[in-house]
């Protein structure tokens, strides 16, 4: 499989300038009208994920949320119960801003992950990038999903994946972290084409999305 890393890391570097270079107009507008929307920096102020081998690693975002999101969600016993029911979501999730409603909506919050594909700590297509928490304590609720989450973490997270295709937050963790373990056993740049292929008109479906 040195073949395909190598393979897939070439295309990863492509992928992610050509992104960079053409969606540059793009960035520059939702950079500005983020800050003309809200106070707050540009980028929204993530916990760590976990990558490849359960490595950490700071992934960007562009800010959808009011500033001091996660001290708000900490506070707000009420929040923080749905947070953990709804496999770490919150739907109609009062900290998104009127402008994020948008970003996320349409993912254009997750372009800033392009930096990310650069620096290698993703990839165009993997599997979801996972709080360490939300690892945790999710392998607790669901049992079975630990041989799965030993899979995902093997390789990179991606952009994209066959779970942000079929559905994002309309599917629980347990058949998430499956649908990613069943993408890494696959190993294959075709299937990573096809994915692609789909993530467009799910993106302007917007189905999923919180």
């Amino acid at each position: 499989m040195a073949m395909y890393d190598f393979l897939k890391r070439i295309v990863d570097i492509i992928g992610s300038t050509l992104g960079l270079i053409i969606l540059s107009p793009i960035l520059i507008i939702v950079a500005i009208a983020i800050k003309l929307d809200s106070e707050g920096p540009v980028l929204a102020d993530t916990p760590m994920r976990a990558g490849k081998d359960g490595k950490l690693f700071r992934i960007y975002k562009f800010r959808s949320m009011v500033k001091d999101a996660h001290e708000i969600l900490g506070k707000n016993p009420k929040l923080l119960e749905e947070y953990k029911k709804n496999s770490y979501k919150i739907f109609d999730d009062p900290r998104i801003t009127r402008f994020g409603k948008y970003l996320r909506r349409f993912s254009l919050d997750e372009l800033p992950q392009f930096l990310n594909i650069l620096k290698g700590d993703m990839s165009l297509v993997g599997p979801r990038a996972y709080y360490p928490y939300e690892l945790e304590e999710q392998q607790k609720a669901y049992p079975t999903s630990r041989k799965f989450v030993k899979i995902i973490l093997s390789g990179k997270p991606g952009v994209t994946g066959l779970w942000q295709v079929s559905g994002r937050s309309e599917i629980n963790f347990e058949k998430r972290v499956k649908m990613d373990a069943e993408y890494i056993k696959k190993k294959s740049l075709f299937y990573d084409f096809l994915i692609m292929l789909k993530t467009i008109p799910a993106v302007i479906s917007g189905r999923g999305a919180v």
